[in-house]
């Protein structure tokens, strides 16, 4: 049988492991990508193995805080500029644009592998890269040239078929995804989206798609690099980075499924998770919007702010609400400008934002008290727009801009009526403005040494944690519920985002609005252990949502089940993942129980560990779902300290370094 897309990149990129699902490969990795708030961590970490990037391409991007509402944030671009430069990474200015839009039209590359230090990282996959989201200790690793771990993913085939109608957006695929998939059924998957539909589909619609599979707790989604996707790079300026990329025609697939893209219609995901999805026809009230965001790097490209301009063209805003947009990158909105959409859409009353994140990480833009938000990003996770009692709604940019015209929900056909026809001729542009000025490449080799760098008195140091005690006795800090997010456990939104470089700062807010008690309940303990539902840790890569607890004492957590990118996190911070072998158990526990691990450290390699509830006398067990390579990791006391075992078995630091 031949090779899907998945595995081709990974079997040409496998240096150790196995091939199998759910076994360990290692691979080298390409590309790598960091941005503001979660990158300062990885640099401090790269910085102490004093060594320039061994990656062919890493860039560091300055786009999600550009708020600076005191000194930390810009103290934080100024270390994250100099770092770069004396390591051999380019960096993307503030203003340039957002990631995930720029690393897919400036530096994807078909066939080739990249892990970014963000979820949504598999975006790349639009053009046929496969492209993963993993924590920044993970970026620290594969840029000092060690191989990357990856668990095997199984491939589901993904059969698109028909033609999305006018008014109908790829987001619609992909909130149609979450409906069936569910918010939990990627874990472990990889979605490879084939069939005569796909060639119907642009490289922004593609990125749509693959950006928000992450919602699904999916490794990555990737499309084939055909024709489409060389006349994207053309108009980049790339052609000669493009080489066709295509599954085997007996390519052999662990699953597979079909959508019909003609059959879809205007989908809404309701309050507070993303694959609560619903037919905006089957809404049954239409209560008053107050807010309306349109972009970010889910939907901020050249066509959906076209079609969102031709959704407004001639209307206005309705008075009851504020409706923003933020486009994806410096490209996007110059074409936007020259095209006159731009001007439709200021005539129409949208406010345009900073070209960043922003309001999809609460950075500005939070919704009012009891708020409704309609937005065309990828989370609504309760107190993801950095109001804990806002209702947030995920809908595609016609929908957003027709819900912004006539103040509650609606769709384009019903503002537009039979002119909602004029939106299937929007097409990206056959060449792109080409300009980036914004990008700062890699210094000569010989000039890295001079560069100075620069670090404010916000920048601490990173925390490193210590191996695993012989005999564990703490008590439960926390007892918390089902698909707890890392902005549950990390706050989103300018301020804690500015904080992000200061641990024993950011740590005081550990949990701050699920449990205001939790940080001083956890230093008060010293040492103590984490229980959790289903799907704890689902929602964005931030590693600070590991940092914080482990530095807090935090020495393990037990849930029903762990996301996938959080549980590597918790790994490479020393904090150990478990899961109850049943999880009836989870029941049985109460906040403040004394738990009791004998031989701690012996138990560990086993996968099995036996906890006794010392407070109720009961005993109970959990599994260590850990490869091989996650154990050595574990039992080394995280990542940074095995790495540099690495490093120094290879010769390239010395045994001293061990020690720094």
């Amino acid at each position: 049988m031949g090779d899907s897309l998945t595995r081709k990149i990974i079997r040409s990129h496998m240096v150790a492991g196995s091939m199998q699902p759910g076994e360990d490969v290692f691979v080298k990795v390409d590309q790598t990508l960091t941005h503001d708030i979660n990158a300062v961590m990885t640099y401090l970490g790269f910085e102490q193995l004093g060594i320039p990037t061994q990656v062919k391409t890493s860039v560091s991007y300055l786009d999600h805080n550009l708020l600076y509402i005191d000194f930390k944030t810009p103290d934080d671009h100024n270390y994250l500029r100099t770092i770069a430069e004396k390591t051999g990474v380019y960096v993307s200015r503030p203003g340039n644009g957002i990631c995930h839009m720029v690393q897919t039209s400036r530096f994807a590359v078909p066939g080739e592998l990249l892990m970014g230090g963000d979820s949504h990282t598999p975006s790349g996959g639009a053009v046929g890269m496969l492209s993963i989201g993993v924590g920044g200790m993970d970026i620290t690793t594969a840029m000092a040239g060690v191989p990357m771990r990856l668990t095997m993913p199984k491939v589901v085939k993904v059969n698109l078929t028909g033609k999305l109608r006018a008014g109908v957006n790829a987001k619609e695929v992909v909130l149609e995804m979450l409906r069936r998939v569910t918010i939990k059924g990627g874990l472990g998957k990889v979605f490879e989206y084939v069939g005569e539909g796909v060639k119907t589909l642009s490289v922004p619609e593609r990125l749509t798609i693959a950006n928000m599979g992450a919602e699904m707790g999916a490794t990555s989604s990737i499309f084939p690099a055909d024709e489409v996707v060389k006349e994207f790079m053309e108009a980049q300026d790339r052609g000669d980075q493009y080489k066709a990329f295509l599954p085997d025609p007996d390519a052999e697939y662990d699953e597979e499924m079909t959508l019909d893209m003609s059959a879809l219609e205007p989908l809404i995901a309701l309050p507070h998770q993303p694959d609560n999805v619903v037919p905006m026809r089957t809404l049954k009230e239409h209560p008053v919007v107050e807010q309306v965001f349109m972009g970010s790097c889910t939907n901020g490209s050249y066509s959906d702010f076209a079609k969102a301009a031709l959704v407004m063209q001639g209307r206005h805003v309705s008075e009851n609400l504020q409706c923003t947009a933020g486009i994806a990158s410096k490209q996007i909105y110059k074409q936007l400008l020259k095209d006159g959409y731009l001007d439709m859409l200021i005539d129409a009353g949208v406010r345009i934002l900073e070209l960043s994140c922003g309001p999809c990480c609460a950075i500005g833009q939070v919704p009012p008290t009891n708020g409704i938000a309609v937005r065309t990003s990828n989370r609504n996770f309760r107190g993801r727009a950095g109001s804990p009692n806002a209702n947030v709604y995920l809908v595609s940019p016609e929908t957003a801009a027709a819900t912004a015209i006539k103040g509650t929900f609606a769709t384009a056909e019903e503002i537009m009526g039979e002119e909602v026809q004029r939106l299937a001729n929007i097409q990206e542009p056959v060449h792109y403005i080409v300009d980036d000025a914004m990008i700062i490449p890699p210094l000569p080799e010989e000039e890295r040494a001079k560069v100075k760098v620069l670090k404010g008195p916000n920048i601490a140091f990173l925390p490193v944690p210590e191996k695993p005690e012989k005999n564990l006795c703490a008590r439960i800090s926390l007892k918390a519920g089902d698909n707890i997010s890392t902005d549950d456990i990390t706050p989103a939104g300018a301020e804690f985002s500015s904080m992000r470089s200061n641990i024993p700062l950011m740590s005081k807010y550990c949990y701050h609005r699920y449990d205001p008690e939790f940080a001083g309940r956890a230093k008060e303990l010293k040492k103590s252990i984490i229980i959790g539902g289903e799907n704890y840790g689902q929602g964005s890569s931030r590693e600070h949502a590991a940092i914080n607890p482990m530095y807090l004492g935090v020495k393990a957590v037990i849930a029903k089940s762990i996301a996938r990118i959080h549980k590597g996190n918790l790994i490479n911070h020393g904090v150990v993942p478990m899961i109850f072998e049943d999880p009836a158990d989870y029941d049985r526990l109460d906040q403040m129980d004394e738990l009791e691990i004998d031989d701690f450290i012996g138990q560990i390699p086993t996968r099995e560990v036996l906890v006794r509830d010392v407070t109720r006398d009961f005993t109970f067990k959990c599994r260590l779902e850990l490869s091989d390579a996650q154990l050595a990791v574990v039992l080394a006391g995280g990542q940074l300290r095995y790495l540099k075992q690495q490093l120094v078995k290879m010769g390239v630091l010395k045994v001293e370094a061990l020690e720094q």
